[in-house]
């Protein structure tokens, strides 16, 4: 058997994915219906396709046509998903039987916003449960690939089709700032005027560099008086001074929760938090427990965030 056509390549996930197309005929829908991106798709048909040395779709105006191959495939396809779904159902999935491990790469801000609360209620409930955390950054595509890290929660998710990525949240950027020194601003020449703290990863990136807005100049932003390598670093340095940070408006509930906030003089583009993985951790059920652990929480701080700004 050729190497580009071994059996053993075969899992769940690819299989469920070919279902789906057999049904949707569409890339984009079965992307949509499985909460994928599109080039995971296509990577997953491209690898089937190596697999069964077969074409299995072929393009037919807007649609995927199957082939006779696809076709015939269709009721194995089903009993061997059917019969993995078994197999994981004998091993039954107990969090309190699991020695369960993670490598997360997060910044403070998702960090603080979601762990601390999934770690007191594990704990709670005699879950045995050990993370240990590692600057994001921008999370690479070898980072997932090498199991480096388990889950990176991050606006600059890497973009590969078997990189697996989840909108959790989004949050407005907004102005923090020490209230017994100074206001907000008002205008957007207040803004320009004002002096800043940025922060700069150790990769050279700025926090800037995740948002947008059609209504600013970024570069008449003053260079700023302080850079510092993480968003815990703020409040010591805007304490008792007249600097201005803009970050997102969810730091309100956690790293930032000491300082004044403020909306902008201007508007921005929401910034997206996505929670991403490695396709082989699809089909984990620890790995799928701590996901929908994160989903929970994070619409949990959707709620509290809402309530604060009513």
């Amino acid at each position: 058997m050729a190497k580009d056509r071994n059996f053993m390549d075969l899992d769940g996930h690819t299989l469920r994915t070919f279902l789906t197309l057999l049904e949707l005929s569409s890339v984009s829908k079965t992307a949509e219906k499985m909460d994928i991106s599109q080039p995971s798709v296509s990577y997953i048909l491209r690898r089937l396709r190596q697999i069964i040395g077969d074409p299995l779709f072929v393009r037919a105006g807007h649609q995927l046509m199957p082939t006779q191959t696809a076709l015939s495939l269709k009721q194995s396809a089903i009993i061997a998903l059917d019969s993995l779904q078994r197999l994981t159902e004998q091993r039954a999935f107990d969090p309190q039987r699991e020695q369960m491990q993670f490598v997360i790469a997060a910044n403070d801000m998702q960090r603080d916003l979601i762990f601390p609360k999934l770690l007191r209620e594990a704990m709670a409930d005699n879950i045995s449960l050990e993370l240990q955390f590692i600057s994001s950054g921008q999370p690479t595509v070898l980072w997932m690939r090498d199991s480096r890290c388990h889950l990176a929660l991050t606006p600059l998710p890497p973009d590969a089709p078997d990189i697996i990525q989840k909108l959790i949240m989004k949050g407005e950027m907004m102005c923090f700032f020490d209230g017994t020194m100074r206001s907000a601003p008002e205008t957007l020449e207040e803004y320009y005027k004002a002096q800043h703290l940025g922060v700069r990863f150790m990769d050279g990136r700025t926090s800037w560099a995740i948002w947008t807005s059609k209504e600013i100049d970024k570069s008449k932003i003053p260079r700023p008086v302080v850079s510092v390598s993480n968003f815990n670093a703020i409040p010591p340095f805007i304490k008792g001074t007249n600097l201005l940070a803009t970050q997102m408006g969810l730091m309100q509930l956690s790293t930032l929760n000491s300082l004044d906030a403020a909306r902008l003089p201007f508007d921005t583009d929401p910034v997206a938090i996505y929670m991403v993985w490695h396709e082989r951790s699809s089909n984990d059920p620890a790995h799928i427990w701590m996901r929908q652990r994160i989903e929970e929480i994070s619409a949990e701080v959707k709620e509290q965030m809402d309530s604060l700004n009513r």
